[in-house]
């Protein structure tokens, strides 16, 4: 059996993705209301440095391989969606890949427990 902490991580990194991804799917509806914070990335960068440190304690911990490298491409997918969406004004759906992939690692990693 694991250790309590990482299914804590699990569940935080399940929770964590699905509420990116629902920001991710809400927020371009809501650019359309004029509520000043349609350019505001810092939502973005928040969401990826929380996913960034939980995807670092699960691969450096005894977690599968499997898990271990879906959740490392689908974190590198959404760092790379992020870079492109704030300094280049880019959109593109890489986001929302990286993101379903990270629900799908922590879940493969809670039900690995």
């Amino acid at each position: 059996m694991k250790k309590q902490s990482t299914i804590v991580f699990d569940l935080l990194g399940i929770s964590s993705a699905t509420l990116c991804l629902v920001h991710c799917l809400i927020f371009p509806l809501l650019t359309i209301l004029p509520l000043g914070f349609a350019s505001n990335h810092y939502i973005d960068l928040f969401f990826t440095a929380v996913s960034l440190c939980i995807v670092l304690k699960i691969v450096f911990s005894s977690s599968p391989l499997l898990v271990k490298v879906i959740l490392s491409c689908s974190v590198s997918t959404v760092v790379v969606a992020v870079i492109l969406e704030s300094y280049f004004s880019i959109d593109s759906p890489l986001i929302l890949i990286g993101g379903i992939g990270m629900i799908i690692g922590h879940l493969i990693n809670y039900k690995s427990h």
